[in-house]
């Protein structure tokens, strides 16, 4: 069974492309939910990401990984793939 991956973001922001990029290339479907004018959501993020409010915030199998940074971090440790095969 794949990971459960989501990711917030904002329809303008280059680090959401860049972050969705990644996970496009790794074939990786994944939940998206744009924040553009969504407040409550926005309030909903920031809970799960103890309290970041930057975006991405992306979330594998309920885990926080973090923002564009952070995965591509994972993904240049060899950290990342493990991640989205655990389920």
């Amino acid at each position: 069974m794949p990971a459960k991956v989501e990711i917030y973001t904002w329809s303008s922001c280059p680090f959401c492309v860049r972050a969705k990029a990644l996970l496009d290339r790794k074939g990786v479907e994944y939940t998206e939910y744009c924040l553009d004018g969504d407040e409550p959501g926005r309030s909903q993020m920031a809970v799960r990401s103890q309290g970041r409010k930057s975006v991405p915030q992306i979330f594998i199998n309920d885990q926080h990984i973090g923002g564009c940074d952070d995965i591509h971090a994972l993904d240049r440790k060899g950290q990342l793939d493990p991640l989205l095969k655990a389920a």
